[in-house]
């Protein structure tokens, strides 16, 4: 009875470890996919309902080299009265080189300022771009580039 327990056992094993193989594989490829500067642009287009236009009320604050790709800080703030008639409804961030191009997305209010901060990561150097959709429909874009660095020696 023991020597079916262990056999049984190895099975489990060979199993658990043809899956983790095979779930390496899976992200290997999957890491090998980029956006491109078309699929965020389709992306931001789905999300805002067109492709929006450059505005200078929008501003992006990132720094012209990230020396660590995994943690960029941004800011981002729109230039808007913010009162019932007239307000940001939603700020999407895109990155044209990740995996994927969508980063985040913040909700807005009426109330307070067009104004948000965070980190994102970076994959390699490439353009965040960022979508304001405003209460009447209307998109505002700006785009900024970042060179991503691995240690400070270029990239």
């Amino acid at each position: 009875m023991s020597n079916n327990i262990h056999h049984m056992v190895q099975m489990d094993r060979r199993q658990a470890l043809k899956a983790a193989g095979a779930g390496v594989l899976a992200l290997g490829f999957a890491s090998t996919a980029h956006a491109t500067p078309e699929s965020a642009a389709a992306k931001l287009a789905e999300l805002a309902g067109s492709a929006g236009s450059m505005s200078d009320k929008v501003t992006i604050t990132l720094p012209e080299i990230a020396e660590n790709g995994a943690t960029v800080p941004v800011g981002i703030t729109v230039d808007s009265p913010m009162t019932a008639d007239n307000y940001v409804k939603q700020i999407h961030v895109f990155a044209e080189g990740n995996p994927s191009p969508e980063t985040i997305s913040f909700n807005m209010t009426p109330t307070g300022k067009a104004e948000v901060s965070t980190r994102i990561r970076l994959g390699k150097t490439q353009n965040v771009v960022v979508a304001a959709v405003m209460n009447d429909g209307s998109v505002l874009t700006a785009k900024k580039e970042v060179k991503v660095t691995i240690g400070g020696c270029g990239g």
